[in-house]
């Protein structure tokens, strides 16, 4: 007779429940967004450390609200947004939302790409960018939704690899636990514009999309019926996987900020500049675990941004979409992901620099996220949208700061990119 393991099962049931928001919040630990947080930690050691706490609350807030609105209204956020606003707004989210997003891939190949060739000096960085986008697009193909879930959901396990790494090396706990509850600033322009990095790369609007229609996906895929107990489930999985999101980000800024920072190597610009660095500080196997995560983080960013545009995209011209479709049953949704793969690897071979890439991105995101936050808002307090499920005063009251938050750092963006 087997015997089994209360705390076995109580671990699958709780695994069970994560889905969606494991995938969107670890998704938001990018390459791009791997770069930024290594450039925070290189530049300013652990004084940044704070704002992994900090953003948590807000975070969870906004991904709640996009997941519930999904499963209320049974539409994306884009088909809410269509039917209930004017037409100005939702084109003019999707036209700047489009390059945005397609920058953002286009930088995330080329990280993963060049972190390729550092593993494996022997083939060029563009070999590995085409090799990785070709995988993405073939298993967009041809693995239907519950297989795709479940590969992303696989493949957050490599965000591990940045936790292990503060462990491999000499890392001041105390001077750690400071940092993180005890914010520190610095009156000056490259302090804001980290902060502001950190905001926006956190804060992505494309992760609104993609979870909203994650959870429609779900409802249709599972026939669920949608009532409180689906709500809380929902709401586990959402703070579930935004604390992951924010455990790793927390860990990533660690990193760069004990092992760069105190050797002296403040400036890092890309991904692959610091795993070279981190590799004479602090050995093979940190060096090997941040490369192949950067790797990894690309495999499951990439597929989350590329849904986000095609959801976005099939919403606004009602062409057929979803995961759970075969390519001939919704050519459209496929087609703009496809293409949005072979239009970030030509920035490869057009000599357009990540980091330009990146920058471009941010001041893209900043402009839509707040009025994205703003439509949000007024949605999960609309009775009409949303019957029983509104927000209640403390989703409101994150959500509210959220707005504020984000319209400062769109604001602060603008200035210092323009000054």
């Amino acid at each position: 007779m087997q015997i089994k393991n209360p705390f076995a099962a109580k671990i699958k049931k709780y695994w069970q429940l994560l889905g969606p928001g494991l995938i969107t919040g670890a998704s938001d630990d990018d390459p791009s967004g791997i770069a930024t947080y290594s450039q925070a930690g290189a530049k300013f050691g652990t004084k940044l450390l704070w704002t992994a706490i900090f953003t948590y609350p807000l975070m969870a807030s906004l991904q709640e609200m996009c997941a519930r609105i999904g499963l209320v209204t049974g539409q994306g956020l884009t088909g809410t947004i269509k039917r209930h606003y004017s037409k100005t707004i939702l084109y003019l989210i999707l036209c700047i939302s489009f390059p945005s997003i397609t920058l953002n891939v286009g930088a995330d190949i080329a990280g993963m790409g060049a972190v390729g060739n550092l593993i494996i000096p022997q083939v060029p960085s563009f070999v590995f960018s085409i090799f990785f986008t070709g995988l993405l697009m073939l298993s967009f193909i041809f693995f239907n939704y519950r297989k795709i879930a479940t590969i992303l959901k696989w493949l957050c396990i490599v965000l591990f690899s940045y936790i292990i790494i503060p462990f491999l090396t000499n890392t001041n706990w105390g001077l750690v636990l400071k940092s993180a509850f005890i914010p520190k600033f610095e009156n000056n322009a490259e302090y804001f514009m980290a902060l502001v990095g950190i905001l926006g790369t956190t804060i992505s609007p494309y992760l609104f999309f993609w979870q909203t229609s994650m959870e429609v996906e779900e409802i249709e895929e599972k026939k669920i019926i949608v009532d409180k107990t689906i709500i809380d489930d929902m709401q586990f999985d959402v703070k579930g996987g935004i604390a992951f999101s924010n455990f790793v980000f927390f860990f990533m800024v660690l990193t760069t900020g004990t092992v760069l920072f105190n050797a002296g190597i403040h400036n890092i610009n890309t991904v692959e500049e610091a795993a070279q660095a981190l590799k004479p500080l602090a050995g093979n196997m940190a060096y090997a675990l941040f490369a192949i995560g950067v790797i990894g983080t690309g495999l499951l960013a990439i597929p989350v941004l590329a849904g986000a545009l095609s959801y976005m995209m099939a919403e606004t011209f009602e062409w057929k979409e979803g995961l759970s479709k075969k390519f001939h049953e919704a050519k459209g949704f496929y087609i703009t992901m496809i293409v949005s793969l072979v239009l970030g690897l030509l920035m490869h071979f057009l000599g357009i620099s990540p980091i330009k890439a990146l920058l471009y991105t941010a001041i893209l995101y900043g402009i839509t996220a707040p009025v994205l936050i703003a439509l949000i808002l007024h949605i999960c307090n609309n009775k009409k949208i949303m019957g029983h499920f509104t927000n209640n005063t403390y989703q409101n009251i994150f959500g509210i700061l959220s707005l504020l938050l984000m319209t400062a750092a769109a604001v602060a963006l603008i200035y210092f990119s323009l000054k």
